[in-house]
């Protein structure tokens, strides 16, 4: 697949689309990867938080399991055809409202693999003048490609950081 050009995405979104190169193998291979980060960890160990005010291994994943969902909303909305824009997502409020802490830990687990499944689905499934299309998400023009090279990179972005700064996984 063609990496979005500028004018697909906002400038924000180019650190998550930087980091791949095939987004649909990556959304993939990330399946494996949650289960390898975190399969193996305790419910007590997926409460572990680097630093007081940073996010709980829990909260790192119901947050990406969060921003699956709603690119994967954006990018079925768009590929249909939607005009109408689309809001925001305050991720402290979702990651809040989650209350990813007070969850299993398996079932967040199982949840991520469900809801990534499905973005995949949704994409495996796509017409090709579909990738094409532009919506409007958060105020900014985003094509349907462009949200497929950014959940892959959002995630890729959070689990760089589990990897670098959590040392119980």
């Amino acid at each position: 697949m063609q990496r979005p050009q500028p004018g697909e995405y906002g400038p924000d979104h180019e650190r998550y689309i930087s980091l791949t190169t095939d987004p649909l193998l990556l959304l993939r291979d990330q399946r494996r990867a949650v289960v390898e980060l975190f399969g193996g960890l305790s419910s007590e160990d997926a409460g572990y938080r680097y630093e007081p005010d940073k996010w709980s291994l829990r909260q790192i994943l119901g947050h990406i399991t969060d921003a699956d969902r709603i690119f994967g909303f954006r990018a079925y909305c768009f590929a249909r055809g939607e005009t109408a824009p689309l809001p925001s997502f305050d991720q402290i409020v979702y990651v809040e409202g989650g209350r990813y802490d007070a969850r299993s830990w398996p079932g967040l687990i199982s949840e991520f693999l469900a809801v990534r499944q499905t973005l995949i689905e949704l994409f495996d499934n796509l017409e090709p003048e579909a990738w094409t299309r532009i919506g409007t998400a958060s105020d900014v023009r985003v094509s349907v490609r462009a949200l497929a090279w950014i959940a892959a990179g959002h995630a890729e972005h959070h689990l760089r950081v589990v990897r670098e700064r959590y040392p119980r996984v």
